[in-house]
Parts: C-alpha cells; structure tokens; sequence
C-alpha cells in the first residue's frame, strides 16, 4: 500500500510502567515489532520520536525561559533515537540516526537528501533534535519531516488507544471511536489528536494521518500492509463512528 511512511513514536514507548527513562527490555520489543513490520512490508520507514520520557517542556520547564526548555527537550529526543538504534541494530535492522541539532560524535547532521539515500537503501532512520528550533512539538516535526522526505502517511503510534475517539474512552465508556476523520473535522472538533500546527499542516498538504494502537502484536505490520487499523484522518468524506 505504501512506499515511504514516517512513524511518530512516543517516548514513553521506551521506558516502563513509570514512564520516566528507557528501559532496555521494553525497547528491544518494540525493535522486534518495527523490524518485523519493515522486513514484511519493505516499506521504506522513518521515525520521530519524542522525549516525554525525559523532559517536558510545559510541565519541567514551567520556571524556565520556555526556548531553553525545550531545546532540553530536544535533546532528550536524541537520548531516545540513540537507545532505538541501538536495540534496531541488535535486532539485525540497519538504522541511521539524524539529529537537527548537531551533534556529529553521536549521530549524523539531518540532511534531507541524505536521510531519502540511507531510505532508498533500505535502512532505517530515526530523526532526533526535534526541528532544532523550539516553540515547536515533535507532532509538527514528524509532519515536517513526512512532506520532507516524500513519506504518503504519517503513523501516529498510540498505546492501548486503537484510533480517535469523541472523548476520552478510559474516562467516558460512551465516547464513539471514529473509523475515517477530515482533517478539518479533527480541527472544528478539537479532537486530542495532535497539536494544531501539525494538524494543520496536514490539511494545507492533504497528508493522511493513521492513529493506531502500535502494541496491539502485528497492527503496525497489518497497517504497512494495507489493511485498515486504527483511525484514518484525510482528507475525503465525513466521518463515521465505529
């Protein structure tokens, strides 16, 4: 179905129940899900990840000057692309990291057409350092990264939520799961999808969104090879609850 996607993960993925760092168990599974579902698919796959298992911007940098804030943000984003290459590589998957900020001891400059050769050649890329700009969330980066490299859907990785809802499900058994959203109904909504400007953005370049429960076993390898999983934001026709 696809050819290229870009996959935004969640920091929190590689870290334990307590949500706080990385836990090395917890990531090497989530390794052997995103190897298995590229081997299947040989889809060309690339990644943001977040940095919410270190440092968040609003919440640890409440008394801080906000651009100072997130750029430790950012760099706890690096912290996370460094672990996730890590166990990629020791699960046999060839990975490159990318960091918009840099740091060359680490990890490669982001360089748009360098970042589409190491795709091409079948290699994994996981981009850290958010935009290297702050004001600016890793939702917006993984948009920004999508139109960069040519990616036809971005994949918004979500654990044990299995698409977008009315309402938040864990807290209203009634809320109604949508199969199929606009983007533009995302907005008028003001549906807990992804912040606005990424949203937006969407709109503006009609670039689909998937929401979908990445640890539901098999659903990112289900997805990559064309069947429906999780919620489908386009722009096409209204949406309709499941």
């Amino acid at each position: 179905m696809y050819k290229r996607v870009l996959l935004k993960l969640s920091g929190e993925f590689l870290s334990n129940e307590s949500g706080f760092g990385i836990s090395p168990d917890a990531t090497m599974s989530l390794a052997h899900e995103l190897k298995a579902a590229k081997e299947a698919s040989g889809v060309e796959l690339a990644i943001v990840i977040g940095g919410g298992n270190f440092w968040r911007g609003v919440r640890n940098g409440a008394r801080m000057d906000p651009a100072t804030a997130d750029y430790i943000g950012m760099l706890g984003t690096v912290m996370n692309a460094m672990a996730l290459q890590d166990a990629l590589e020791r699960a046999g998957c060839d990975t490159r990291v990318m960091s918009a900020i840099q740091m060359q001891a680490v990890a490669e400059p982001y360089i748009r057409r360098r970042a589409m050769r190491h795709l091409e050649k079948g290699r994994l890329v996981v981009f850290g350092g958010g935009n290297g700009i702050p004001f600016f969330s890793t939702d917006t980066t993984a948009t920004l990264r999508a139109m960069e490299i040519g990616a036809e859907v971005v994949l918004y990785a979500k654990n044990k939520v299995d698409g977008v809802y009315s309402d938040d499900p864990q807290k209203n058994p009634q809320a109604e799961r949508f199969d199929t959203l606009t983007h533009r109904d995302v907005i008028d909504k003001n549906l807990a999808v992804m912040d606005m400007t990424a949203i937006t953005l969407c709109m503006e370049k009609n670039l689909p969104l998937v929401v979908f429960d990445i640890f539901e076993r098999g659903n990112l390898q289900r997805l990559l090879a064309g069947e429906r999983v999780g919620t489908l934001i386009h722009s096409g026709p209204a949406p309709t609850a499941s």
